[in-house]
């Protein structure tokens, strides 16, 4: 593993506030999956995260809701190692199925731009899925470049580096059971 300068000791130690509390998470979690299974009744869904960050959201999210339902992922790049997104987004792993005549939903652990989740929205529309809905753990409306539709949301954060449950800086902190904001000499 490649070295951090300024890691502490302790993952914990680097973050200067938490947040949102591990059950504060999962509490919302269990809401927004009630939400999609009442919203979705009697319908199959395909359920699409944006790896890496939205993985342990996806993986919880799934648990409650009580559907047919397969996963699907999708890997993109705006951000490279900065703490900012470049503007420029790739697509690094592309979906193993079909999505025409779906009902799809795309997990994303936050939006902020807002130019990522236009890209994927505009790239998969393509493909015609039946319907197109988005679900996102984090929503950083401060940040908001380009006006995306967000139809679930779990918590809207301020415009803070936050790191946690999925959430990275340079690969770490995503084991963190709470969303926290970063140190800011972490990262400078």
């Amino acid at each position: 593993m490649k070295s951090h300068p300024a890691l502490t000791t302790s993952l914990t130690d680097d973050v200067a506030e938490i947040l949102i509390g591990e059950q504060e998470i999962q509490r919302r979690v269990r809401e927004l999956g009630a939400q999609i299974t009442r919203d979705f009744a009697g319908e199959e869904l395909l359920v699409i995260a944006v790896l890496k960050g939205a993985i342990l959201f996806l993986a919880d999210l799934i648990r409650h809701i009580d559907l047919p339902l397969s996963v699907d992922f999708l890997a993109v790049s705006s951000y490279g190692a900065g703490t900012r997104s470049s503007g420029v987004v790739r697509i690094l792993k592309d979906l193993d199925e079909p999505i025409e005549g779906r009902h799809v939903l795309i997990v994303e652990d936050i939006v902020d731009s807002g130019r990522t989740l236009d890209y994927l929205l505009r790239t998969l529309r393509q493909r015609r899925p039946a319907t197109l809905h988005v679900c996102t753990l984090l929503d950083k409306r401060e940040r908001r470049e380009i006006d995306v539709p967000i139809d679930y949301v779990g918590f809207e954060v301020p415009d803070a580096f936050v790191v946690g449950y999925g959430l990275d800086y340079a690969e770490l902190y995503r084991q963190l059971p709470f969303i926290g904001v970063l140190k800011p000499e972490i990262y400078e």
